[in-house]
Protein backbone atom coordinates (compact mmCIF):
# COMPACT_ATOMS: atom_id res chain seq x y z
CA UNK A 1 0.00 0.00 0.00
CA UNK A 2 1.07 3.24 -1.07
CA UNK A 3 0.18 6.77 0.83
CA UNK A 4 1.11 10.41 0.01
CA UNK A 5 3.61 11.39 2.92
CA UNK A 6 3.92 15.05 4.00
CA UNK A 7 7.02 15.41 6.19
CA UNK A 8 7.15 19.06 7.51
CA UNK A 9 9.98 21.24 8.84
CA UNK A 10 10.91 19.82 12.06
CA UNK A 11 11.00 15.96 10.91
CA UNK A 12 13.15 16.74 8.22
CA UNK A 13 15.91 18.80 10.96
CA UNK A 14 15.93 18.85 14.45
CA UNK A 15 13.72 15.61 15.06
CA UNK A 16 14.98 13.47 11.43
CA UNK A 17 15.31 10.34 13.00
CA UNK A 18 11.80 10.29 14.32
CA UNK A 19 10.56 10.62 10.64
CA UNK A 20 13.07 7.60 9.97
CA UNK A 21 11.46 5.42 12.20
CA UNK A 22 7.99 6.54 11.05
CA UNK A 23 9.22 5.45 7.36
CA UNK A 24 10.85 1.74 8.82
CA UNK A 25 7.86 0.82 10.70
CA UNK A 26 5.31 2.06 8.10
CA UNK A 27 7.64 -0.51 5.54
CA UNK A 28 7.52 -3.20 8.16
CA UNK A 29 3.66 -3.16 8.20
CA UNK A 30 3.54 -3.23 4.66
CA UNK A 31 3.15 0.70 3.65
CA UNK A 32 5.59 2.87 2.00
CA UNK A 33 5.42 6.81 2.52
CA UNK A 34 5.44 8.71 -0.74
CA UNK A 35 6.81 11.97 -0.12
CA UNK A 36 5.98 14.64 -2.08
CA UNK A 37 8.91 15.79 -4.10
CA UNK A 38 8.32 19.81 -3.51
CA UNK A 39 6.81 20.07 -0.39
CA UNK A 40 6.85 23.55 1.57
CA UNK A 41 6.09 24.65 5.19
CA UNK A 42 2.58 23.95 6.11
CA UNK A 43 2.74 27.39 7.35
CA UNK A 44 3.15 26.07 11.23
CA UNK A 45 0.10 27.36 12.40
CA UNK A 46 -3.56 27.56 10.58
CA UNK A 47 -4.57 31.27 10.91
CA UNK A 48 -8.65 31.57 11.47
CA UNK A 49 -8.25 34.76 9.32
CA UNK A 50 -10.78 34.62 6.42
CA UNK A 51 -8.35 36.78 3.99
CA UNK A 52 -5.00 34.99 4.46
CA UNK A 53 -4.84 32.96 1.52
CA UNK A 54 -1.07 32.85 0.77
CA UNK A 55 0.26 30.72 4.10
CA UNK A 56 -2.18 27.80 3.03
CA UNK A 57 -0.91 27.17 -0.52
CA UNK A 58 1.84 24.85 0.55
CA UNK A 59 -0.82 22.37 2.41
CA UNK A 60 -3.19 22.84 -0.86
CA UNK A 61 -0.67 21.98 -2.97
CA UNK A 62 -0.07 18.45 -0.82
CA UNK A 63 -3.64 18.13 -1.01
CA UNK A 64 -4.08 18.36 -4.60
CA UNK A 65 -1.39 15.92 -5.21
CA UNK A 66 -2.40 13.19 -2.83
CA UNK A 67 -5.84 13.62 -4.48
CA UNK A 68 -4.07 13.30 -8.40
CA UNK A 69 -2.92 9.94 -7.20
CA UNK A 70 -5.26 8.82 -5.35
CA UNK A 71 -4.54 8.20 -1.88
CA UNK A 72 -4.53 9.61 1.18
CA UNK A 73 -2.44 12.50 2.76
CA UNK A 74 -0.59 11.52 5.68
CA UNK A 75 1.57 13.20 8.23
CA UNK A 76 3.47 12.41 11.41
CA UNK A 77 3.97 15.81 13.15
CA UNK A 78 0.20 16.80 14.83
CA UNK A 79 1.30 20.90 13.68
CA UNK A 80 1.24 19.92 10.20
CA UNK A 81 -1.77 17.08 10.08
CA UNK A 82 -3.90 20.48 11.99
CA UNK A 83 -2.90 22.82 9.18
CA UNK A 84 -3.57 20.34 6.49
CA UNK A 85 -7.01 19.20 7.90
CA UNK A 86 -8.17 22.40 8.28
CA UNK A 87 -7.03 23.69 5.12
CA UNK A 88 -9.02 20.43 3.60
CA UNK A 89 -11.73 21.78 5.55
CA UNK A 90 -11.88 25.47 4.60
CA UNK A 91 -11.64 24.47 0.69
CA UNK A 92 -14.82 22.26 1.26
CA UNK A 93 -17.01 24.39 3.25
CA UNK A 94 -16.24 27.69 2.62
CA UNK A 95 -17.23 28.57 -1.23
CA UNK A 96 -15.10 32.42 -1.08
CA UNK A 97 -12.10 30.46 0.62
CA UNK A 98 -11.89 27.63 -2.21
CA UNK A 99 -12.35 30.15 -4.70
CA UNK A 100 -9.52 32.47 -4.01
CA UNK A 101 -7.62 29.21 -3.11
CA UNK A 102 -8.14 27.99 -6.93
CA UNK A 103 -7.10 31.68 -8.17
CA UNK A 104 -3.46 30.44 -8.12
CA UNK A 105 -4.01 26.81 -9.20
CA UNK A 106 -1.99 27.12 -12.35
CA UNK A 107 -2.73 23.38 -12.96
CA UNK A 108 -6.18 23.13 -12.35
CA UNK A 109 -8.59 23.47 -9.40
CA UNK A 110 -8.69 21.19 -6.15
CA UNK A 111 -12.31 21.41 -4.18
CA UNK A 112 -11.25 19.42 -1.15
CA UNK A 113 -11.13 15.84 -2.27
CA UNK A 114 -8.31 14.40 -0.32
CA UNK A 115 -8.60 12.27 2.65
CA UNK A 116 -6.21 13.65 5.61
CA UNK A 117 -5.01 11.17 7.99
CA UNK A 118 -2.65 11.38 10.96
CA UNK A 119 0.03 8.39 10.79
CA UNK A 120 -1.87 7.24 14.03
CA UNK A 121 -5.05 7.11 12.02
CA UNK A 122 -3.67 5.33 9.88
CA UNK A 123 -2.24 2.42 12.42
CA UNK A 124 -5.54 2.21 13.86
CA UNK A 125 -7.91 2.86 11.15
CA UNK A 126 -6.27 1.14 8.17
CA UNK A 127 -3.04 -1.11 8.96
CA UNK A 128 -5.30 -2.05 12.55
CA UNK A 129 -3.81 -2.90 15.90
CA UNK A 130 -3.78 -6.59 15.28
CA UNK A 131 -0.93 -6.01 12.66
CA UNK A 132 1.03 -3.96 14.61
CA UNK A 133 0.75 -6.28 17.63
CA UNK A 134 2.00 -9.14 14.93
CA UNK A 135 4.79 -6.93 14.91
CA UNK A 136 6.17 -6.80 18.17
CA UNK A 137 9.34 -8.22 18.48
CA UNK A 138 10.27 -6.29 22.24
CA UNK A 139 6.77 -5.59 23.88
CA UNK A 140 6.84 -3.05 26.61
CA UNK A 141 5.87 -5.80 29.41
CA UNK A 142 3.47 -3.60 31.76
CA UNK A 143 5.60 -0.20 30.97
CA UNK A 144 3.31 2.56 32.35
CA UNK A 145 2.63 5.39 29.75
CA UNK A 146 1.30 8.73 30.24
CA UNK A 147 0.09 9.49 26.55
CA UNK A 148 0.18 13.16 26.13
CA UNK A 149 -2.29 14.52 23.17
CA UNK A 150 -1.59 18.31 23.16
CA UNK A 151 -4.04 20.54 21.40
CA UNK A 152 -3.66 20.39 17.81
CA UNK A 153 -4.24 16.47 17.26
CA UNK A 154 -8.12 16.98 19.13
CA UNK A 155 -9.08 21.03 18.71
CA UNK A 156 -11.16 21.88 16.80
CA UNK A 157 -12.60 18.72 17.59
CA UNK A 158 -15.59 19.20 14.74
CA UNK A 159 -13.03 19.44 11.77
CA UNK A 160 -10.02 17.19 13.21
CA UNK A 161 -12.86 14.45 14.12
CA UNK A 162 -9.83 12.03 15.27
CA UNK A 163 -11.14 10.89 18.62
CA UNK A 164 -13.35 11.90 21.70
CA UNK A 165 -11.62 15.14 22.46
CA UNK A 166 -12.24 14.71 26.11
CA UNK A 167 -11.15 11.38 26.38
CA UNK A 168 -9.20 10.46 23.41
CA UNK A 169 -8.19 6.71 23.27
CA UNK A 170 -6.52 5.77 19.95
CA UNK A 171 -2.27 6.77 21.98
CA UNK A 172 -3.60 4.41 24.65
CA UNK A 173 -4.57 1.43 21.93
CA UNK A 174 -1.41 1.75 20.54
CA UNK A 175 0.25 1.31 23.93
CA UNK A 176 -1.81 -1.41 24.59
CA UNK A 177 -0.76 -3.22 21.22
CA UNK A 178 2.73 -2.55 22.26
CA UNK A 179 2.65 -3.99 25.67
CA UNK A 180 2.39 -1.01 27.32
CA UNK A 181 -0.20 0.11 29.92
CA UNK A 182 -1.48 3.54 29.74
CA UNK A 183 -2.13 5.25 32.79
CA UNK A 184 -4.92 7.58 33.89
CA UNK A 185 -3.63 10.78 33.25
CA UNK A 186 -5.58 14.34 33.59
CA UNK A 187 -3.17 16.53 32.00
CA UNK A 188 -3.40 14.71 28.76
CA UNK A 189 -5.19 17.09 26.65
CA UNK A 190 -3.92 20.48 27.74
CA UNK A 191 -1.45 22.89 26.55
CA UNK A 192 1.99 22.56 27.17
CA UNK A 193 2.87 26.04 26.28
CA UNK A 194 3.61 26.07 22.66
CA UNK A 195 4.64 28.30 20.39
CA UNK A 196 4.48 30.84 23.48
CA UNK A 197 7.84 29.40 24.44
CA UNK A 198 9.73 31.49 21.79
CA UNK A 199 8.53 34.84 23.44
CA UNK A 200 7.59 33.61 26.90
CA UNK A 201 10.23 30.61 28.09
CA UNK A 202 9.21 31.43 31.77
CA UNK A 203 5.16 30.76 31.03
CA UNK A 204 6.04 27.37 29.10
CA UNK A 205 8.22 25.89 31.38
CA UNK A 206 5.18 26.40 34.40
CA UNK A 207 3.01 24.85 31.23
CA UNK A 208 4.88 22.12 30.54
CA UNK A 209 6.09 21.38 34.08
CA UNK A 210 2.78 20.71 35.31
CA UNK A 211 2.13 17.95 32.35
CA UNK A 212 5.50 16.57 33.51
CA UNK A 213 4.62 16.57 37.31
CA UNK A 214 1.16 15.05 36.60
CA UNK A 215 2.34 12.23 34.64
CA UNK A 216 5.08 11.32 37.27
CA UNK A 217 2.52 11.75 40.04
CA UNK A 218 0.12 9.37 38.32
CA UNK A 219 2.75 6.42 37.90
CA UNK A 220 4.07 7.13 34.43
CA UNK A 221 7.14 5.63 33.24
CA UNK A 222 7.73 7.50 30.23
CA UNK A 223 5.42 10.34 28.20
CA UNK A 224 4.18 9.73 24.77
CA UNK A 225 3.85 12.43 22.19
CA UNK A 226 2.84 13.00 18.52
CA UNK A 227 3.76 16.39 17.99
CA UNK A 228 7.55 17.61 18.21
CA UNK A 229 7.08 20.99 19.66
CA UNK A 230 4.98 19.49 22.72
CA UNK A 231 8.36 16.71 23.22
CA UNK A 232 10.78 20.00 22.87
CA UNK A 233 8.87 21.82 25.56
CA UNK A 234 8.36 18.71 27.84
CA UNK A 235 11.94 17.76 27.75
CA UNK A 236 13.20 21.48 28.05
CA UNK A 237 11.13 21.78 31.47
CA UNK A 238 13.59 19.20 32.82
CA UNK A 239 10.79 15.97 32.59
CA UNK A 240 11.86 13.45 35.27
CA UNK A 241 10.97 10.48 33.02
CA UNK A 242 11.64 10.19 29.38
CA UNK A 243 9.71 11.39 26.88
CA UNK A 244 9.12 9.59 23.57
CA UNK A 245 7.44 10.11 20.01
CA UNK A 246 5.01 7.51 19.24
CA UNK A 247 7.43 6.65 16.12
CA UNK A 248 10.41 5.93 18.72
CA UNK A 249 8.13 3.71 20.58
CA UNK A 250 6.90 1.75 17.71
CA UNK A 251 10.44 1.37 16.52
CA UNK A 252 11.91 0.12 19.61
CA UNK A 253 8.98 -2.42 19.73
CA UNK A 254 9.26 -3.58 16.48
CA UNK A 255 13.33 -4.08 17.25
CA UNK A 256 14.43 -1.74 14.29
CA UNK A 257 15.58 1.43 16.60
CA UNK A 258 19.22 2.67 16.36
Amino acid sequence: MKVTYFPGCTLKNKAKQLDIYGHKCAKALGVELEEIEKWQCCGGAFTTSSDEIATKLSSVRALKEAESKNQPLVSLCSACHNVLKQTNHAIQTNETFRARVNNYMADGEYNGGAKVMHYLELLRDVIGYDAVKEKVVNALNGKKVACYYGCLLLRPSKVMQMDDPENPQIMENLVRALGGEPILFPYKNECCGAYVSFENKDYTAVKSGKICNNATLNGADIILTACPLCKYNLEKCGSDIPVVYFTELLAEAFGIKE
